[in-house]
């Protein structure tokens, strides 16, 4: 069952988590502008940051299961740091650029570097608040969506993950659900040609629908491929193809860290068939969750899975905990998670495990599992 504080909601608002606290990502603007200045090991204070510090905060504090029960003028206040992240992380991006072709105090052993940590920030946190951008309502949430994916020149992901992976997770017709079993670059190479396929496959079939040419202005192609050439040809006026080198860099280290998630988030968990054409619903059980406090504020509570795909439109600081009788639980947060995902016998040897308990709990009656797992 979902979990609930069962005390007054006055005691419940005075318990949320503020604003100011979810504001964490921030800190690695400071940390990354010490690597513009400085170079060396500055450089990797915001990995440090991210996955080292997060991770011992997170085994000291260990998990945060209390929920928000917010008002809307409330709500209002958690967007203020989506709204502000499309515009910090063009500056960080091109800033980086700019220091390094303008500027000669770093080598290029250190541009590159600087380029992976951007692409780290890209990712982890850019693409994480894209895709809450990309679930809201507004055309403007889902155009600062588009340009925090374009930077990462991955833009149709918002088509792919709000109308496939959404509708099909657990499946077969799911690409970015991980196979048991499936290291993580067996399914990365997976991964990025079937959801560009998947992408345009539901945008052509929509306008085919409409009656309506697959090269109608209404597709959103058009707005992936706009963003992702503005952002490219933005990197050759900077510094020649030198920097469009170094922002592709960027690009694909934060594509690396989206699918590294996808392949965390529902690895080796897969829906039953009804019939030949027909699952049974998306549940709790079909999404692995970790309630851990600072990698939550980090990530934006994206790692409370279950209850983002119960409803996809209910905004991050909402997200409910479940408990492990209602959902499978990961052993760590995801910065620790990444890690073991990138050492596939690690990851096996953890997870495996977890898959077969998940199997005896939720599908006792299943002796026999089908390809997808």
């Amino acid at each position: 069952m979902c979990i609930r504080d069962r005390s007054d909601i006055s005691k419940k608002l005075d318990n949320a988590e503020s604003p100011f606290a979810f504001s964490l990502p921030l800190l690695f603007c400071p940390l990354l502008i010490l690597g513009w200045i400085y170079g060396g090991i500055m450089l990797i204070f915001a990995p440090i940051f991210g996955y080292v510090i997060i991770s011992i905060i997170d085994l000291f504090i260990g998990e945060n299961k209390k929920e928000q029960i917010l008002n809307s003028e409330n709500i209002n206040n958690y967007k203020i740091i989506l709204f502000a992240w499309p515009f910090i992380q063009f500056f960080l991006l091109f800033g980086s650029l700019i220091v390094i072709c303008f500027f000669d105090h770093l080598s290029v052993f250190e541009a590159i570097v600087l380029m992976l940590v951007q692409g780290m920030i890209s990712g982890a946190v850019g693409i994480t608040f894209a895709h809450e951008l990309m679930h809201q309502k507004t055309k403007f949430e889902r155009f600062l969506s588009d340009l925090l994916m374009g930077m990462a020149l991955y833009g149709h992901f918002r088509t792919e993950h709000v109308h496939v992976h959404h509708r099909f997770v657990g499946t077969e017709k799911d690409a970015v659900t991980a196979r048991y079993n499936e290291s993580f670059y067996t399914f990365f190479l997976r991964v990025i040609p079937e959801c560009f396929k998947s992408a345009w496959k539901v945008e052509t079939s929509r306008l085919l629908t409409k009656n309506k040419s697959i090269f109608n202005l209404s597709n959103p192609f058009y707005v992936y491929l706009s963003l992702a050439l503005f952002f490219s040809l933005l990197s050759f006026l900077i510094g020649g193809f030198w920097a469009v080198c170094l922002f592709l860099i960027q690009a694909l280290v934060a594509v690396l860290h989206l699918e590294v998630v996808n392949y965390i988030e529902h690895y080796g968990l897969s829906r039953q068939k009804i019939d030949d054409e027909k699952y049974e619903p998306t549940k709790p059980f079909h999404s692995w969750n970790a309630n851990h406090a600072a990698s939550n504020l980090l990530l934006i509570n994206l790692q409370k899975h279950s209850d983002h795909h119960a409803r996809p439109n209910k905004t991050y600081p909402l997200l409910s905990a479940y408990d492990q009788n209602s959902a499978p639980q990961l052993p760590f947060g995801y910065p620790i998670m990444v890690v073991l995902s990138l050492i596939p016998f690690l990851w096996r040897k953890v997870m495996n495990p977890k898959v077969l308990e998940w199997r005896e709990q939720f599908y006792p009656q299943i002796k026999v599992w089908d390809k997808l797992n």
